[in-house]
């Protein structure tokens, strides 16, 4: 709840025009919040930020995130618990209703999205009209938007019911597209889902199992997939999150709102990183390898050069990510299980990790490895092509976007989007005749 203060914010101009005072709020934890709602009606005037990058859009009970601590918090519980002691879909729970499940709760909340897993059969047709090398992006934005043709039933957003089975047939059906934007473009059968797996033990059977032998799930995998779901499962008021609050807001259907957070999601600056930080690696690898990690760093450090580190440093984290960490134990484990420390590929990943944690460059500017580095890492030793990286992402993004959806559709402030500009274009002027242009 939003809890007012007894302090004001006070607004003066130094042209003699009226000061306003501006209500202030105080979250749980986190900044206080200038309310500038009335800012335009009292003064005429707008605030200009651009990127949003000093204001709060909205008020949330979901994520909460402190840069400069490394800390990411869901409703409450650190990430470092969430992906130690509960499952992912456990953490779906959480974040969709406010709390673990109890063993009940957790029987039907886990059934209940284990028997929405399947897809229309039409969906297959659907596929055929992408070419074989489309981007798994590009066919999982389609396939996503097109769930609102096939379930009527779900698409109304302002029914709670509506919004609730939407919710459960978009976490249980986003492993199935992502499979299927797999298999279709490696020319493979699609494997239907099987409902006595876990969620992403069902996963790896349909990107990797053919219809010719039977499909073993490795625990060690199946847990670091399961991993990588909860810690990108949200991340408070992101570009993607704040694309399906803003796509909501107009009152479209749920899938249509998911549709434009995966396409916004595709970005390298965001969802893409991952998929941009691998290519890196692979331009090291042709340079010459690990023989030539410091000199690619070196070309990092010229400001002149146009050379970007991927993977490293974070918008928010100040410090280093928590999801790191989590994501650094898996890939070792990962890479121990498949025996592949030894692959080129991952020595240089991990050169690269030892001198950004050491040299004074990267120390001093905080530009630790992120998630997306070592959860690229993680996918590539799977044998997950890295193009679908993103989508990865965007399967388990899923559920925080309808969290953050269904929590705005409940809030009674929600109003339509809109926001403002600072126009610097020419003013009025007359259309001239043609023989005067």
């Amino acid at each position: 709840m939003m809890t007012p203060s007894d302090v004001k914010a006070t607004l003066s101009f130094s042209d003699g025009s009226a000061s306003m005072d501006l209500p202030l709020y105080k979250g749980t934890i986190g900044p206080d919040v200038i309310d500038i709602r009335k800012l335009y009606a009292q003064t005429g005037k707008f605030t200009y930020d651009p990127g949003f990058l000093s204001t709060a859009s909205c008020n949330s009970t979901i994520t909460y995130i402190d840069g400069d601590k490394g800390e990411l918090l869901y409703r409450g519980y650190p990430i470092e618990q969430l992906a130690v002691n509960c499952d992912f879909l456990d953490t779906c729970h959480l974040l969709l209703y406010g709390d673990l499940p109890n063993a009940d709760q957790r029987t039907d909340f886990h059934g209940r999205v284990t028997n929405h897993t399947m897809v229309n059969e039409q969906m297959q047709f659907f596929l055929r009209g992408f070419r074989r090398d489309a981007h798994p992006m590009a066919i999982l934005t389609g396939l996503v938007g097109a769930l609102s043709a096939f379930y009527h039933d779900s698409t109304d957003i302002n029914n709670p019911e509506h919004r609730d089975i939407a919710a459960i047939r978009l976490i249980a059906k986003m492993p199935t597209l992502v499979a299927m934007a797999y298999k279709y473009t490696v020319g493979q059968p699609y494997m239907y889902p099987q409902n006595d797996l876990s969620y992403a033990g069902n996963f790896m059977r349909m990107m990797f199992a053919t219809p010719c032998e039977d499909y073993k799930v490795n625990p060690v995998i199946e847990r670091a997939l399961d991993r990588i779901f909860i810690l990108h499962a949200d991340h408070e008021q992101n570009a993607s999150t704040s694309t399906v609050r803003l796509c909501g807001s107009s009152g479209t259907n749920p899938f249509a709102a998911i549709a434009a957070g995966v396409a916004c999601l595709w970005g390298p600056s965001h969802g893409g990183a991952n998929e941009a930080c691998l290519n890196m690696l692979g331009d090291i690898q042709k340079m010459g390898g690990v023989a030539k990690v410091g000199e690619f760093m070196n070309q990092v450090k010229d400001k002149n050069s146009g050379v970007k580190l991927m993977g490293f440093g974070h918008r928010v984290y100040k410090n280093y990510d928590p999801r790191a960490k989590l994501m650094r134990e898996t890939c070792h484990e990962v890479l121990g299980e498949l025996g592949l420390q030894n692959d080129p590929l991952f020595k240089l990943a991990m050169e690269l990790e030892k001198i950004a944690l050491e040299d004074d460059y990267f120390v001093a500017r905080k530009l630790y490895p992120n998630v997306d580095f070592y959860s690229g890492i993680v996918q590539r030793a799977i044998g997950i092509p890295v193009p679908l990286f993103t989508a990865i992402f965007a399967l388990a993004r899923t559920v925080g976007w309808i969290a953050q959806l269904n929590e705005m559709i409940g809030d009674p402030e929600y109003k339509i989007g809109r926001p403002r500009q600072l126009f610097v274009g020419a003013g009025r002027r007359d259309v001239p005749p043609l023989s005067a242009r």
